[in-house]
């Protein structure tokens, strides 16, 4: 009995000792929390709504509305199309400083329609679906907007909260004709977020890029009675591909050449005449993107000389790599751990699996622990985002959270089918809750924003920002205004 009452004792204690481990937190990031948690219903049926919708760049109508309509009923104002882009919108709740904003994407990919199961089936036929998360990604900012609108309502916080509704980031990059306008001018502070395999307060940058399209234009004739009555576009093209693949020896590791042909010819028996190919250059670095992106249009001029036709390069767009803001990243970080591991089902477990399991991958699960923050890499890998252009306007603080199985392939069906069930839904939500803490942090330490906003001039030095964009509108799909 004796070695019973001693062992009862000896858990009371390390029990009392861990909960006093427990961080103590504000009474307004208190609030945030318990505000996402009352709109976790609401979050599940626009995320949902959102998946089912899949609609792909500048065609997310029903997709925008859904949260512009949200923002509305919550006592923002909204302003709608933005920046020429229909699907655009910033929900503004507040006055004076400081101005914090929080990025939303809400557009799908093309072709990978996939229903909320870990076997590979389309929800609909040669359909788009949210491979990135995006259902997921609008929500939970803007849940995490009006829990910070609630706090200011109530006199709170002082301050302006305001969400971006930025559509096509997957195709046009809705964000650079957002800059353009000078519509994150005003703000002190930007947040974002996005769905992931991990979750982690982010400090890595990510890969500058440009797009352009080279167009060859040559003389048609019959492939067999008269060839050499013909000039090949055809051939230009395959000449360029060629060179570029021959170039790939001597670029750097941080380069990637990407491209797609979109058109060389209609029928085997007609030299064609024309020929177009969408190309894409990236680095680490925009200077280093830059250098190769020129070589590469230089490229184009030889291949048409060599196919005797005439060629044109159009530039469709250009983002700059993420200016990384470490002063912002360790407040999420204090946040990440405050809120822990999210936890999962057996059910969602078993999902998990059969994720991995289709697509070849080790049947390890859900990776959700908080890991330290990392040190800011000088080159990292991955893809690119137009957040990056916004972070050259205003310091941008980062988050990633699970929303998919450890190494689940992105851009792919398999993370459609988690973004559309429960899996998605709790990193949407733990999102949310760590980025409206964020923003409170924010809202309440003047000195921390002093600091976010220092280390952002010292990383961006004497650069000026320039948009990689050509002049004109956004390239809005005829019928979608």
């Amino acid at each position: 009995m004796i070695r019973i009452g001693l062992l009862t004792l000896a858990i009371l204690f390390f029990s009392f000792l861990s909960a006093q481990e427990k961080p103590q937190i504000s009474e307004n990031k208190k609030s945030v929390i318990e505000a996402v948690k009352k709109q976790e219903k609401k979050m599940i049926v626009m995320s949902d709504q959102i998946w089912a919708l899949a609609e792909t760049a500048f065609e997310e109508k029903q997709s925008a509305k859904i949260l512009a309509d949200y923002a509305e009923s919550q006592g923002f104002i909204v302003e709608r199309g933005v920046a020429e882009m229909p699907t655009a919108f910033v929900a503004t709740y507040g006055t004076g400083k400081p101005v914090i904003g929080i990025l939303g994407e809400f557009d799908a990919l093309p072709g990978i329609s996939q229903k909320a199961q870990p076997t590979k089936e389309p929800l609909k036929n040669g359909a788009g679906g949210h491979g990135c998360g995006h259902n997921l990604f609008g929500v939970a900012s803007l849940s995490a907007a009006v829990a910070i609108k609630d706090l200011i309502a109530q006199g709170k916080l002082k301050g302006t909260v305001k969400f971006y509704g930025t559509p096509a980031e997957e195709k046009f990059f809705g964000k650079l004709f957002m800059a353009r306008k000078g519509l994150f001018n005003d703000l002190d502070v930007c947040l974002d977020w996005h769905p992931a395999a991990k979750t982690e307060a982010d400090v890595q940058s990510s890969l500058a890029l440009v797009d352009f399209i080279v167009e060859f234009n040559g003389q048609a004739a019959h492939a067999s009675a008269d060839p050499w009555n013909g000039r090949s576009a055809s051939d230009a093209l395959e000449l360029y591909t060629t060179g570029i693949n021959y170039l790939r020896e001597h670029i750097k590791p941080t380069v990637r050449i990407h491209y797609h042909i979109q058109q060389a010819g209609d029928v085997v028996n007609v030299v064609p005449d024309y020929s177009k190919i969408w190309v894409r250059v990236r680095d680490t670095k925009r200077e280093g993107m830059e250098e190769v992106w020129k070589r590469v249009e230089k490229m184009a001029q030889g291949a048409a000389i060599m196919a005797n036709v005439e060629h044109k390069i159009t530039l469709v767009s250009g983002l700059h790599e993420i200016l990384v803001n470490r002063a912002g990243g360790e407040a999420m970080q204090k946040n990440l751990e405050y809120l822990g591991e999210i936890t999962y089902t057996d059910e969602e477990i078993a999902f998990a699996h059969g994720i991995q399991d289709a697509t070849g991958k080790p049947k390890v699960g859900m990776d959700s622990k908080i890991n330290p923050l990392e040190a800011t890499k000088e080159h990292p890998g991955g893809g690119s985002t137009d957040v990056g252009d916004v972070s050259w306007l205003v310091p941008v603080v980062r988050l990633g959270v699970t929303t998919a199985p450890k190494d689940t392939p992105w851009h792919s069906w398999a993370v459609v089918a988690c973004g559309g069930m429960s899996i998605g839904h709790k990193g949407m939500i733990q999102a949310s809750k760590a980025l409206a803490m964020t923003m409170v942090d924010m809202y309440d330490d003047k000195e921390l924003v002093q600091k976010v906003k220092t280390e952002f001039k010292e990383r961006k030095g004497d650069y000026q920002y320039k948009a990689i964009l050509p002049e004109g509108p956004p390239p809005i799909p005829v019928g979608s205004n």
